[in-house]
């Protein structure tokens, strides 16, 4: 048995010492300083985005309770299924039912709208713990406010993007569920026609927020849910949330490095 890992290792020597692994790692062979592993882990492209050491504290379930990394776990998981979901899909009035429908019952991994859809729920509940935990802790508190404020933003993104993916299955629940939603935002402040400071949005005469151009009116892409609405939640969904919350993502992670890393008990 030492004979075979001392092969092992003689093996990963000899390609650790070879061109291609040092045009992928530049590490110079096998870390073994710590300045070693340290350029190790920073030249490298996914390595990088995690601290060189981390505290105690930082890997204790019962102070972190992993939601953070839950969070990102799930979304990464929605995003597989959510890829697989679209070769299949039609967002259209007289597609989408039929399409969800298939989904369960002829597609082979129809599962994959399952997985997706509790996936769907189990990253609102994470993300929501994951601000519980931070709040409790103390974490928003200065030098973290910035990051705090990120994190809200991602929150509001995630409720957004179960929001628009609840109309993609085009069935009574969804259109009305949407209807309800989206008319609220005709109460919306300044955005909304209905709302407090509507009435201020104007130039001289000319209305800027009324029944055809308000926040509601945005949403629904038209006075009524219909597959100009279906279409915009689609790519709302599918492209337009999951690009901005990639960017707010990578600046939320960036910043907790930044930051010292995670926040310790007081």
């Amino acid at each position: 048995m030492k004979d075979s890992k001392e092969g092992k290792e003689s093996l990963f020597q000899k390609v650790s010492s070879t061109q291609i692994w040092r045009s992928i790692f530049r590490t110079g062979g096998i870390p073994t300083t710590r300045r070693q592993r340290m350029m190790g882990v920073l030249n490298n492209v996914f390595l990088h985005l995690h601290p060189v050491r981390l505290p105690k504290h930082a890997v204790k379930v019962k102070y972190t309770w992993c939601m953070g990394g839950l969070s990102f776990f799930v979304f990464l998981i929605l995003t597989i299924t959510g890829i697989l979901l679209m070769f299949y899909y039609r967002p259209t009035v007289e597609h989408a039912y039929m399409d969800m429908i298939d989904l369960g019952e002829q597609v082979p991994l129809g599962i994959m709208r399952e997985i997706h859809r509790w996936g769907a729920h189990l990253m609102v509940i994470t993300v929501w713990l994951h601000m519980f935990r931070v709040f409790l802790t103390g974490s928003y508190k200065p030098p973290r406010e910035f990051n705090w404020a990120v994190g809200v933003i991602l929150l509001t993104l995630t409720l957004l993007l179960s929001f628009t993916g609840y109309l993609l299955p085009w069935d009574q629940l969804a259109i009305w569920a949407i209807t309800v939603g989206a008319n609220m935002g005709r109460a919306s402040p300044f955005l909304g026609y209905e709302g407090p400071g509507a009435a201020l949005m104007q130039i001289g005469d000319v209305k800027l927020v009324h029944p055809g151009a308000d926040a509601s009116f945005i949403l629904k892409a038209g006075r009524f849910v219909g597959e100009a609405t279906l279409l915009r939640f689609y790519v709302l969904h599918c492209i337009g949330l999951p690009f901005i919350i990639m960017i707010f993502m990578a600046v939320h992670f960036w910043r907790v490095r930044k930051d010292g890393g995670i926040s310790g008990p007081t």
